[in-house]
């Protein structure tokens, strides 16, 4: 019984142990105290159910798996719907490991409103794991939008001094695209008559409805990803955001972009999807060389890191519209491997924030003589982050580039050459904070890495290196969706005669 509704206990338990902590009653110290321990249990609970996925996900398959349907508005055809493919349910592991590690990171940081904060973080669980789960598109948009809220007041209450301000930049930008992909699900509703994601699918929508239907998806998925010039957002949200916001904002929220094309643009509009690719491919190369650079001349650590985020995301929008096996795989690699190593780099951030309450690359210099394992750790991830072999870093980017080079040498060659700005930026960041000279009075008095934060560092480098050493226990999974995905689109694209009605349209 609980294998037959897995995915519906994974997405809600943590709304149970929101209302939970919402129960607890006593003084200030004494509340913070049990939230904390409740919502570290509960999302740890969440995190080895969701293993079961894992350990049972038949991965020869490329069907919907653990699936669960019941009619929901049955006058207007809405069923609550939940299933996982070989894409979706990393998505769902990567959502509910890296919960607890944002959770636990915040033992120290946040020290007022804990209870909210606590029952914040629960509920965007449940809507990150529900959007990856979803199979029912209406389903699917409540939960993408759910997202926003939670994260919202994440930002907004406990962020920087700007908090307000990056809030609703972050919820302006994004919500404005996905009104109109709510406008475009109305539209398939009314064309196909059912919200349910696998009949879509198979649904063949006529190529003119597909070009508006797949500029107003990209609306959202470009803002969601982001993609250049829509990123702006996110640099103001990272660095306003506390350290466990931006962890979970680059780990996991700006995989909804992408996962998007994958679940809805590519498949369901392919004749749109294909005649848009040149667009996808100039916007995510400029974003790629453009943030490359615009990273390259931060002083703050955060915004560096956020920018470099915006570059990695440019491969992963260049991978999925190759539209080739290593493509579509190496863009899921790149947002898993991604989703652990930024994630990593800000916590990293947030380790000598906390002592010294800076983020100014400037004030920093010579931490290896006073935090020598803090030193060792960044320079893993540092080194992931610029691809270097043996890292997850390294996996995603490779196979990407060899999809890319299968349809566009050019596009390639430039998204390769933009590598060397990313190893410019992170060696330059790491050699100024970690080995420069030791001048300042407050460096001297930092202490080495907390029996807590090495608890928190030790999952995400053992997963670091195990991603780029053993990737094959991550491609099994993803492969046989990959596959399907692919050979149904080269098969819409074959029996297509969108490019004239394409051409006519646009008066070509």
């Amino acid at each position: 019984m609980l294998i037959d509704h897995l995915l519906s206990v994974v997405t809600f338990a943590p709304l149970i142990g929101a209302a939970i902590i919402l129960l607890i009653k006593g003084d200030e110290a004494v509340v913070a105290r049990n939230s904390r321990a409740v919502a570290l249990f509960v999302s740890v609970a969440v995190f080895l159910l969701s293993l079961v996925l894992w350990f049972n996900f038949n991965k020869s398959s490329a069907d919907f798996q653990f699936t669960e349907k019941v009619e929901w508005m049955p006058a207007l055809g809405l069923t609550y719907h939940m299933g996982v493919d070989g894409i979706s349910v990393l998505f769902v592991l990567l959502a509910t490991f890296l919960t607890p590690i944002c959770i636990l990171s915040s033992f120290g940081a946040v020290e007022k409103r804990v209870k909210e904060y606590m029952v914040a973080f629960l509920v965007l669980e449940t809507m990150m794991v529900g959007m990856f789960a979803a199979l029912d598109i209406v389903l699917f948009y409540i939960f993408f939008e759910g997202v926003l809220i939670p994260m919202f007041i994440i930002i907004g209450v406990w962020g920087g001094a700007r908090r307000v301000y990056a809030a609703f930049k972050m919820f302006l930008y994004t919500f404005a695209g996905s009104v109109l992909m709510l406008l475009a699900i109305l539209a398939m509703y009314f064309e196909a008559g059912t919200t349910d994601i696998p009949t879509l699918l198979g649904y063949v929508f006529n190529p003119d409805m597909q070009f508006w239907l797949w500029l107003a998806f990209f609306a959202s998925f470009a803002v969601k990803l982001p993609m250049w010039p829509v990123h702006t957002w996110l640099p103001d949200a990272h660095v306003e955001a506390p350290t466990a916001g931006s962890v979970i904002l680059a780990g996991v929220l700006l995989k909804m972009g992408a996962y998007g094309f994958l679940r809805f643009s590519v498949p369901m509009l392919p004749e749109a999807t294909e005649y848009f690719t040149p667009l996808v491919y100039a916007l995510s190369v400029v974003a790629i060389i453009y943030t490359s650079l615009v990273a390259l001349v931060q002083e703050d650590m955060k915004k560096l890191i956020a920018y470099s985020s915006v570059a990695h995301m440019g491969y992963v929008s260049i991978g999925i519209f190759t539209l080739t096996q290593q493509g579509v795989e190496g863009a899921i690699y790149q947002m898993l491997g991604h989703g652990i190593v930024s994630g990593a780099l800000f916590l990293c951030v947030g380790v000598v924030y906390d002592r010294m309450h800076t983020r100014e690359i400037s004030k920093y210099g010579g931490v290896a003589d006073r935090m020598p394992r803090y030193a060792l750790m960044f320079m893993v991830f540092m080194m992931a982050s610029v691809g270097l072999p043996g890292t997850a870093g390294f996996i995603g980017e490779f196979l990407v580039l060899v999809g890319v080079f299968q349809v566009n040498t050019f596009v390639a060659l430039l998204a390769a050459s933009a590598m060397v700005f990313g190893a410019a930026y992170m060696l330059w960041l790491f050699r100024k904070v970690v080995f420069s000279a030791l001048t300042s009075e407050e460096v001297r008095k930092l202490g080495d890495l907390s029996v807590r934060e090495k608890v928190i560092f030790a999952p995400l480098i053992v997963l670091t290196i195990w991603m780029g050493v053993y990737p094959v226990s991550f491609l099994d999974f993803m492969a046989p969706s990959v596959e399907n995905l692919i050979t149904n689109y080269n098969a819409a694209i074959a029996a297509s005669d969108a490019a004239p009605m394409f051409a006519q349209l646009f008066g070509q």
